[in-house]
């Protein structure tokens, strides 16, 4: 078993970890009528799409999502939480190092022996999630999940369906498809990104991702017999019968989307299995991208 089958299939247990410590965590977290962003690179990123679309929605207050090279200058706000796997990301680093003394920030890392440590001013450990995979799976939505818990929006039917969707084969037919497109709304857009970037990580799979009303507006051209469009929570109505007609697979996510993506995660390692790619080493990735010079 590769590393990552190893990680993505701990989930569950990591999501009811972070659900419990949540409350521990609670001060260092966003409060609520605060103005917050949320930010980070790549996986975290996505991530960071999810929690922001979900903290606004709940009425928790104005909360935005940036990748952590694209901050705004100079746009002000009561908190910057960070996700950072590793801890040592470059562009993490000095967005936090910017912001010190002028935003409260908090850092959500697995690694407690790296620089995140001491770049912002509040801390999150989640070491029970930190993983040896390049290609990330379970600190992400174990911080998701965090975060989600940190809201008052995390259900324990979403580690039971987390078991199902580790425990149900995919659907016949999705692992030889050719070409892969991810569609969310709302909270899921950014689960359908991350989605699509596991694709790409791990089995180099043609593989894109846009929010489901978006998907008629051109991207649906792509779809005919042999491609996969997969929906991650409530598919506008008509959708699924317009990409039946094109002669593509449509893929119903009937679980929480969180577990959708869990799903997801395997079909990733069951593409790069069928095509001879080791997960494990995908091409031209590291686990984290330090630039030489910039470590802030």
């Amino acid at each position: 078993m590769t590393y990552v089958e190893d990680e993505l299939n701990s989930q569950p247990e990591c999501w009811i970890r972070a659900a419990d410590e949540a409350t521990a965590h609670a001060a260092a977290l966003p409060a609520p009528g605060e103005r917050v962003a949320i930010v980070g690179c790549g996986t975290s990123f996505f991530m960071a799409q999810a929690a922001a679309a979900l903290r606004e929605r709940s009425g928790q207050g104005e909360t935005d999502a940036f990748a952590a090279s694209e901050f705004p200058a100079g746009r002000s706000y009561d908190r910057v939480v960070a996700l950072t796997r590793s801890g040592t990301t470059t562009e993490v680093l000095e967005l936090l190092g910017r912001l010190r003394g002028q935003t409260r920030t908090t850092a959500v890392t697995a690694d407690p022996d790296t620089p995140v440590m001491k770049s912002a001013d509040d801390v999150v450990v989640l070491g029970f999630a930190d993983e040896r995979s390049v290609v990330q799976t379970r600190f992400a939505t174990t911080a998701l999940t965090l975060l989600r818990a940190h809201l008052g929006l995390h259900r324990e039917a979403v580690v039971a369906d987390a078991h199902t969707a580790l425990d149900t084969p995919l659907p016949q037919g999705l692992v030889d498809c050719t070409q892969f497109t991810f569609l969310g709304r709302g909270w899921t857009v950014g689960l359908a990104n991350e989605a699509a970037l596991k694709m790409r990580e791990a089995s180099l799979a043609w593989t894109e991702a846009y929010p489901a009303m978006e998907y008629r507006h051109g991207p649906i051209s792509v779809t005919t017999r042999g491609t996969a469009t997969w929906m991650l929570g409530e598919a506008p109505e008509g959708l699924a019968e317009q990409v039946r007609g094109t002669g593509g697979l449509w893929v119903d996510g009937g679980l929480d989307p969180l577990a959708e993506l869990v799903r997801a995660q395997r079909l990733a390692v069951a593409v790069a299995a069928a095509r001879g790619l080791d997960p494990d080493r995908p091409r031209h990735l590291t686990r984290s991208v330090i630039l030489d010079g910039r470590t802030g």
